[in-house]
Parts: structure tokens; C-alpha cells; sequence
């Protein structure tokens, strides 16, 4: 499995997750998110908020613990509308083909875990002080993005919205075979990463090597991924 760049933003008053991680249950390599919270100071019971880009394995199977209880007990759960209802229906376990069928029985076990906990959101809608939720249906037909704001600085959480630093900046028009559908994603790529270079923001890709953090430059018709380092 690629990096699994799991944001944490805390502004003095709340600690706020972007997505948990796989889990231990998705793949034996998985499922070291509360070690790695632990090495930067952070304690699971602290964590105030989770925000969820989409239900993908890699992405929200780390949300129960092992014994199928929240990993994070005091945090409230955010997650767009649309992709909530996409999961939660039961017909998607039908009608997401075999390969994926098991992304959405993970998925919905999740869900009915956290389903007193959770808060959904939408387009538009800011979710937090200074947080402001962007749709970017494709990948998922409910992805959502993050954008972060504090005074003139601000950052864009991806999730999976541009899978990669390279083919996907190069060419974003290309059809990739993780988007559900692969037409609406490849619109929403443009689209977020002219809104980056134009705006002269960070990005952050959940899949993007070292930090995942960077910026997005216009390279002629395309676009260029410039990462740093923290």
C-alpha cells in the first residue's frame, strides 16, 4: 500500500483528524495510527474531531479499535452527505461490483459504529471555524475535500481527489481505474489543482510520498507538483 497521510490540525481548542487509516484489519502492515499520533504527542481520547474524505478502506477501517468500539471515544464524526448515504445504502454492496463489494459490508460495519457520533455536511458548508468543505465527487460519488484557513494562508486536504503527484498533475484529464467514476474525477482534478496553483495553496495528498504536503504550479496546460518537506 502506498503512503497514508493521515492530517492532524489542532488550532488551540480542538484536535481534528482527516481520515484514520486503514486498520489493522485491512492489511497486516496497517493499523499503526495511534503510535504515530503517540510519537508526535497526541492521545487518542484527545482527539475532538474526525472528518472523513471518503469511506474507502484506507480511509475510515481504522475508526474501530479492536474490539469494534471507536478508537477515538470523545470526537465527534464529520462525513459528507452524500457520501454517507452512498455507503449506508444498502443496495451499494449489490451494485458496486465484486472486487469492491467488500469496501462497502467494511464500510457500513464503520458507519453503524460511529452512527450516534457522526455529523454530516455539505458542499460549501463550514464545517469548523475556518474549515470549509469543497465536493469533489468521483473518486467516490460523496468525496469531499478540506480546505483550511487562517488569515491569508490556507491549505487544501485532498483525500484521494488526485490520487498521485505525478500522472495525475501531468494529466489530469487521464481516466484512472481507482475513480468510481472516472469522468466526474478527472473534471474534479482539474479543478482543484487550477484552484491550488491559482490560489497559491498547499495541498495535501493522502497518498503523496514523505509528508504529502506541497504546492500545485501550472506547468503549460498542465500542472506540476512541488513537495516539501514538512
Amino acid at each position: 500500500m502506498p503512503d497514508c497521510n493521515v492530517t492532524v490540525f489542532r488550532d488551540g481548542t480542538r484536535t481534528i483528524l482527516f481520515d484514520v487509516g486503514a486498520g489493522a484489519d485491512f492489511m497486516p502492515t496497517a493499523g499503526e495510527l495511534p503510535d504515530a499520533l503517540g510519537q508526535i504527542g497526541v492521545s487518542l481520547d484527545e482527539v475532538t474531531h474526525v472528518v472523513f474524505t471518503h469511506a474507502h478502506p484506507d480511509h475510515i477501517w481504522g475508526v474501530l479499535d479492536d474490539f469494534d468500539d471507536p478508537l477515538m471515544p470523545n470526537a465527534t464524526y464529520l462525513m459528507g452527505r452524500r457520501e454517507w448515504d452512498y455507503w449506508w445504502n444498502p443496495e451499494t454492496v449489490n451494485s458496486i461490483g465484486p472486487d469492491r463489494a467488500a469496501f462497502a459490508v467494511g464500510a457500513k460495519r464503520r458507519m453503524e459504529a460511529i452512527e450516534g457520533m457522526v455529523e454530516l455536511v455539505d458542499d460549501g458548508q463550514e464545517i469548523l471555524p475556518g474549515i470549509a468543505a469543497h465536493a469533489s465527487f468521483g473518486h467516490t460519488p460523496g468525496h469531499m475535500s478540506y480546505e483550511i484557513r487562517n488569515g491569508g494562508q490556507s491549505v487544501l486536504i485532498l483525500g484521494d481527489a488526485v490520487g498521485n503527484p505525478h500522472v495525475a498533475f501531468e494529466r489530469p484529464d487521464w481516466p484512472s481505474g481507482t475513480d468510481q467514476d472516472a469522468a466526474m474525477a478527472a473534471a474534479t482534478r482539474a479543478r482543484l489543482l487550477d484552484h491550488a496553483a491559482q490560489d497559491q495553496m498547499q495541498v495535501i495528498g493522502f497518498h503523496f510520498p514523505q509528508s504529502g504536503i506541497g504546492r500545485v504550479e501550472r506547468a503549460g496546460d498542465a500542472f506540476r507538483y512541488v513537495g516539501e518537506t514538512a
